[in-house]
């Protein structure tokens, strides 16, 4: 079994260096898996022994063909237990759990790739398309396949890009730039109703995408959504950097963020501002809200936190936590250096390979096997429209996960110590159940870390859609009790669930932490911060490093 030993992480390189080490140390082991697979794959081909089992609801293996046809069936269950033997095999390797769960990940990316599915004679679904269409789909998946090689650089497109223009079916809720500096643009929305709540809020969206995650297409948008419940509505649209822009870091961030909560504040005439922010910009959030309790400012009304990871220890609760959150940013370190961004598209398919089957291998098969278009999906093309990070906030970020920063008490921003523990405003903190990038154990840890009242919610959802969850959303739901205990498994058990939308349950809690309804003002910005474009602006739609 894996043992429990730690050692000083020399990161994958060194991993891997152990793993063929306990390979030569233990040979048995994989005599054993010889030995045991060939048995097992005998009695599958002969029909005398055990099949092996994969998850029930793999979709790879959905056609009812992989059980009707005797054929497919082995094929099917060869495969599964070659993949249950490797894996087992890993385990029984005497490795120390971060290099077991490494190993297992970069396996488990290799065994994706030798699925049955992923050919054309191993493909039920597609050998019918090919035989009912006499071959029409191998031809249009040939051009799909030339097209994907010149304009995606190798990879299956996962979405159709010609459907989509952000200022036309994307981000159109209705706003205007009230502001702009060198690293965001400030949106302020026009309000939809006669009246909005005393507190606004202040959107802050995560800085490796683009911001209109929040405004979707109409009845999707959570901005819409948040304007028409009658908030005064924000948010910061992020500039793409480019490589001049490599010594803009953590610091400056916060400081343009805290400029932007300063223009709410005057433009609304609100001493005190809701925050959000989501994954790496609630990151930045908290440290605007640390800093803020340092400096004894009171401006936070609430803070509420979307799919982040503030306690990275969380991250090291499941192995795609440990891998995604630190070690594919690890990965880009060096390209950091070299380029003086990470690039988001670099990032985005080293994700996908996280989760081969769904982000790669279902677009391979779709596009060429099948040869059919990629779906036309907001959330898709929203993904797909990547920025850029800078290098020295890339290393910031580093330092923090790296560190524990924000737990262990080294996390310093602008000169303050931050210690959220101190930031006294209730905070209202989201997980995803099915979020492969931040685990929701690790979300919740955020409720023992600040210093007021704290709710979290489970939504039944994944990394983006945990976001957008609007109404019209049929199967969503939410988990949820009043006071949120230490431990997630314990929220688990005693959580009441509720069907529907977090949405509708979150603006009732801001609205319980808002100064009385008033007026809608009639025009938007101020005297000293006027409009400079409508929304979505210009940032959102500018090619890394332009001003």
């Amino acid at each position: 079994m894996s043992s429990d030993k730690t050692s000083q992480d020399k990161g994958i390189a060194g991993s891997i260096a152990n793993f063929y080490g306990a390979m030569a140390r233990q040979p048995m082991e994989m005599m054993k898996l010889g030995l045991n697979t060939s048995n097992q794959m005998f009695g599958i081909l002969s029909g005398l022994g055990p099949m092996g089992e994969g998850p029930a609801a793999d979709k790879r293996f959905a056609d009812p063909v992989w059980d009707s046809n005797p054929a497919y069936k082995m094929l099917k269950h060869s495969y599964m237990l070659w993949c249950q033997n490797t894996i087992s095999w890993i385990e029984s390797l005497d490795l120390d759990n971060r290099d077991t769960e490494r190993m297992k990940l970069l396996t488990g990316t290799i065994l994706d790739s030798f699925s049955p599915t992923n050919l054309l004679l191993g493909n039920p679904e597609a050998m019918k398309k090919t035989l009912d269409s006499g071959g029409q789909n191998i031809l249009a998946g040939l051009r799909n396949l030339v097209d994907d090689l010149v304009h995606n650089e190798g990879m299956p497109s996962s979405v159709d890009r010609s459907k989509f223009t952000v200022g036309d079916n994307l981000g159109v809720t209705a706003g205007e730039v009230i502001h702009r500096d060198a690293l965001r643009e400030l949106i302020q929305y026009a309000p939809q109703t006669d009246k909005v709540k005393g507190t606004p809020i202040l959107i802050v969206p995560p800085q490796i995408n683009k911001f209109y995650v929040w405004d979707l297409a109409p009845g999707r948008s959570l901005v819409e959504f948040l304007v028409q419940q009658g908030y005064s509505v924000y948010i910061v649209s992020w500039r793409n950097p480019g490589a001049k822009d490599a010594d803009y870091g953590l610091e400056d961030y916060v400081k343009s963020l805290d400029h932007a909560s300063e223009i709410v504040t005057k433009v609304s005439g609100a001493s005190k501002i809701h925050v959000a922010g989501a994954c790496s910009g609630g990151i930045t959030m908290s440290m605007l809200l640390g800093y803020w309790a340092a400096k004894g400012i009171d401006r936070a009304a609430s803070a509420t936190f979307l799919v982040t990871i503030l306690d990275t220890d969380g991250a090291a609760n499941t192995s795609m936590g440990l891998f995604a959150n630190l070690e594919v940013l690890s990965l880009a370190k060096t390209m950091s250096r070299a380029r003086g961004v990470v690039q988001g598209k670099d990032l985005a398919k080293v994700f996908a390979w996280l989760r081969p089957n769904d982000l790669v291998w279902a677009y391979w098969i779709n596009n060429y096997l099948l040869g059919q278009t990629p779906p036309a999906f907001d959330i898709l093309y929203w993904n797909d429209d990547t920025t850029n990070m800078t290098a020295r906030l890339h290393g910031d970020y580093m330092g923090l996960l790296e560190n524990n920063g924000l737990v262990s008490g080294t996390a310093k921003v602008l000169g303050e110590t931050i210690d959220l523990s101190k930031v006294t405003c209730d905070s209202f903190v989201l997980g995803g159940s099915t979020d492969h990038i931040t685990p929701w154990d690790g979300c919740y840890r955020t409720v023992n870390m600040m210093g007021g009242a704290s709710e979290f919610v489970l939504s039944s959802s994944g990394h983006i859609q945990a976001i957008v969850n609007p109404p019209s959303n049929r199967k969503a739901k939410y988990r949820r009790m009043e006071a949120a205990p230490t431990d997630p498994e314990v929220f688990l058990k005693k959580s009441t669930e509720t069907e529907g939308t977090w949405w509708l349950h979150w603006v009732d809690w801001m609205a319980a932490r808002s100064a009385k309804d008033k007026a809608a003002p009639k025009s938007l910005g101020h005297a000293d911060y006027p409009g400079l474009c409508p929304a979505p602006g210009t940032y959102v739609v500018q090619e890394a490093g332009r001003a």
